[in-house]
């Protein structure tokens, strides 16, 4: 269904790329996701010391965590075909909410294994919220301004996770008195923050094509449910397009394991500082996830995933690695530095966009199953990234290497990892992209 037949009047957000119908539910993952990220960049450490647990052990349990993502995501393009994105976005808020609850009662317990399963099945939650809606958004928003709509989304997902729900925890964690026990505090506060964005969503929402089934009549529950592995299967486009973004922010989820140490204790910026840059770093990729959106629709989605997110994103996450270890540690102008070269990342991942417009449009006539496919991989990334520091952490002790060592192990093999993206996405080319391609050039040649 598309957008005028949601709404025949077109408004000022609808120009700038958000379906005005969906607009609650825009505000909905902004908030759902501050709550969700309110714990993302102190979380490690945290289990650490609550659990007396060790890093490699903690980065199995947030491994787990993220395969639970991985799942969901993939579930959640499914169900919302099956049974329309509201339906999995209530999913998703009840799943999030019983299962925080138990992790947090966990964790004063002090039971690693009790932790270990309320985390791993909390990792369902968001996913189902956030991605469903993502699906909503691509069968609402008109396809010339599809990649700018997925930039807001964006937008809005990395304004919460991590940049917000950082910004918040700096606030939260000293008014309950700093340390561990403020840390318990900030992520207690989470509840207020994931239920205002369902509220956000549930009411304030009403486009119709997501109340129910998207999926063609004729396909069974499991067809339907298994559309995305089959077409996977059956096209190379579909998976190296999958495994593109599965790439896409993996050395984002890596990195909220390894830096905090490195940052807060290692190199004497304390939590604070280390929180104020995350916010700085994911604030630069939400100022540049429409813009890119933008850029893709103008100039080639292939080609700005291709120069400005792969191969930008690799050299900001080396910047954002070494630089912190160049200039004095403690030292505030080298914070800001440092600071500076983390933005250059996190301008860089907004790159990516355009995926979001890639991936249906590599099976037209299967863009349910693709966007399965999407949200797959957007949610995979949490598993790969803390897999990759999971692996490389354990294999680097086996050899007693140095925590810059092994830190630096798992920063270049994201950087390989991106190399091999740059490869795939030449290959991603489809007809509407190409189209604009043409077009551009055509002008430029008669402009000449």
């Amino acid at each position: 269904m598309s957008a005028a037949a949601v709404d025949a009047t077109e408004t000022k957000l609808d120009r700038l790329g958000i379906p005005y119908v969906l607009r609650w539910g825009f505000l909905g993952v902004l908030l759902f996701m501050t709550g969700t990220g309110v714990e993302s960049n102190f979380l490690a450490p945290h289990l650490e010391s609550v659990l007396d647990s060790t890093a490699s052990t903690v980065s199995v349990i947030v491994a787990f965590y993220s395969g639970a993502v991985l799942v969901a995501s993939y579930l959640s393009g499914a169900l919302a075909d099956l049974w329309g994105p509201r339906r999995v976005m209530l999913m998703g808020f009840v799943i999030w909410m019983v299962f925080e609850v138990l992790f947090l009662l966990a964790l004063g317990m002090g039971s690693v294994p009790l932790a270990a399963v309320a985390y791993f099945l909390r990792g369902f939650g968001f996913p189902f919220f956030a991605f469903s809606f993502l699906v909503w958004i691509n069968i609402t928003a008109p396809v010339e301004r599809r990649a700018t709509a997925v930039g807001w989304f964006y937008v809005m997902f990395t304004g919460g996770l991590p940049t917000l729900g950082s910004l918040w925890a700096i606030g939260a964690i000293p008014a309950f008195g700093g340390g561990t026990g403020g840390e318990t505090g900030a992520m207690w506060t989470s509840l207020i923050l994931v239920t205002a964005g369902f509220a956000c969503a549930w009411w304030g929402v009403r486009a119709r094509n997501g109340y129910g089934r998207i999926a063609p009549a004729g396909e069974t529950d499991v067809e339907v449910i298994t559309a995305g592995l089959r077409l996977t299967a059956r096209n190379p486009k579909v998976l190296m397009g999958f495994l593109v973004r599965l790439i896409n922010t993996a050395p984002e989820f890596g990195m909220f394991i390894i830096l905090p140490t490195v940052i807060a204790t290692e190199l004497e910026w304390g939590q604070s500082r280390w929180l104020t840059m995350t916010v700085c770093v994911y604030a630069g990729n939400i100022l540049f996830n429409a813009f890119f959106g933008g850029v893709g629709d103008r100039f080639g989605w292939r080609q700005t995933v291709r120069w400005m997110g792969v191969a930008g994103s690799a050299v900001g996450l080396l910047l954002w690695w070494y630089v912190p270890h160049l200039v004095p540690a403690g030292s505030t102008w080298g914070f800001v530095v440092s600071v500076m070269a983390g933005v250059t990342f996190g301008i860089m991942l907004a790159g990516f966009v355009p995926m979001g417009a890639i991936m249906p449009a590599l099976a037209p006539d299967h863009k349910g199953a693709a966007m399965a496919m999407y949200t797959t991989a957007a949610g995979g990334a949490t598993f790969l990234g803390s897999a990759v520091v999971a692996i490389v952490l354990n294999i680097a002790d086996l050899f007693d290497a140095s925590s810059f060592a092994a830190n630096s192990a798992v920063v270049w093999t994201f950087v390989a990892l991106y190399s091999v993206a740059f490869v795939m996405v030449g290959q991603l080319r489809v007809p509407e992209d190409e189209k604009k391609t043409a077009d551009r050039r055509a002008r430029a040649a008669a402009a000449r």
